[in-house]
């Protein structure tokens, strides 16, 4: 595979903003998870389900979703059906990875869509690791055709609000209109614009790795939008933490690294604190110094990012 190919965005990614809250679900859980990025770190999955669980017996419902590329470094047969299933067993729609899992043999590459601003090494091994998950996926076809079935965008009505959630942006599954890299340099319009052709008070993404929130007023309405950037890796400067987006009438007793209240609502950044070091030793396995993944992401892992707090809110 070429670099060519993992920044293309297939047709079949694609849909109208206009569609994704024709028939939304009534959830009426008392608090829902949304959870984008895992990449097949069973660590970070572990922490998400005992903070469920911690929140359950405090009384209270949680529903997890899974918005997407749940897979990716789990390139283990063992590891890749124990994800899948253990997911599965939850809320789940699409990411890239997962439709280029169910559908291998395209020309997407890994499906990712990278814009000009990533390079092509980064890309290149994206698309080797994608091969190589898929020669894993090819034996799990249980798991294969589930991830077939997905939706790519779910449309919820919770705490009275319309809440939007996607992989990428409102006009692609890997679309990366909703980056911070992206929304940094715009003036704000075409987000307006996605805001107001869903009709959503709330958008929620993952896919472009950086978290972020933005909150702003919009035909004279108070929206959201909050990019978890990844639960299975770390995404602050000197944190190796994993992030999930908390929805729910009650304060977060998970420390949120951010937050916003829209109507009786309250959205959080919540951290996920993942044994990291079961979690390297698991990674240096499967990747080990010098494969694509561990030139790609291992740094990141121990280190973070370059992102700060403080830089987590933007928009007005």
């Amino acid at each position: 595979m070429t670099a060519s190919e993992g920044r293309s965005c297939p047709i079949h990614y694609r849909y109208k903003p206009e569609e994704l809250l024709r028939r939304p679900e009534f959830w009426n859980d008392d608090v829902v998870y949304v959870v984008g990025g895992l990449y097949g770190n069973p660590f970070a999955l572990d922490e998400i389900e005992a903070m469920a669980d911690r929140e359950r017996a405090a009384g209270l419902s949680v529903r997890i979703l899974f918005n997407g590329d749940f897979n990716w470094f789990n390139a283990d047969r063992r590891l890749f059906a124990s994800i899948n299933d253990r997911v599965l067993g939850h809320e789940a729609m699409l990411g890239n990875v997962e439709y280029e899992l169910a559908n291998p043999g395209g020309e997407a590459g890994c499906g990712c869509a990278y814009p000009a601003f990533v390079d092509d090494g980064t890309v290149e091994r994206s698309n080797r690791i994608m091969q190589k998950l898929q020669q894993v996926a090819g034996n799990d076809v249980k798991n294969r055709q589930k991830l077939g079935s997905l939706p790519r965008w779910r449309s919820i009505i919770f705490g009275g609000l319309k809440v939007l959630v996607l992989h990428g942006d409102p006009e692609s599954l890997a679309g990366w209109g909703l980056s911070r890299e992206v929304l940094a340099q715009s003036d704000g319009n075409r987000l307006a614009d996605w805001f107001r052709r869903t009709g959503a008070d709330v958008i929620l993404c993952t896919h472009t790795c950086l978290p972020l929130t933005w909150s702003g007023e919009v035909d004279g309405r108070n929206r959201c939008l909050l990019n978890n950037g990844s639960a299975g890796m770390a995404n602050l400067e000197g944190d190796a933490r994993g992030f999930l987006v908390r929805l729910g009438a009650s304060e977060s007793p998970h420390g949120p690294v951010a937050f916003h209240r829209l109507t009786d609502l309250r959205l959080s950044l919540d951290p996920i604190a993942f044994d990291l070091k079961r979690w390297l030793s698991l990674f240096d396995r499967l990747w080990p110094t010098g494969s694509d993944a561990a030139l790609s992401y291992r740094q990141r892992l121990v280190s973070g990012t370059r992102l700060t707090a403080g830089e987590l809110y933007m928009g007005a």
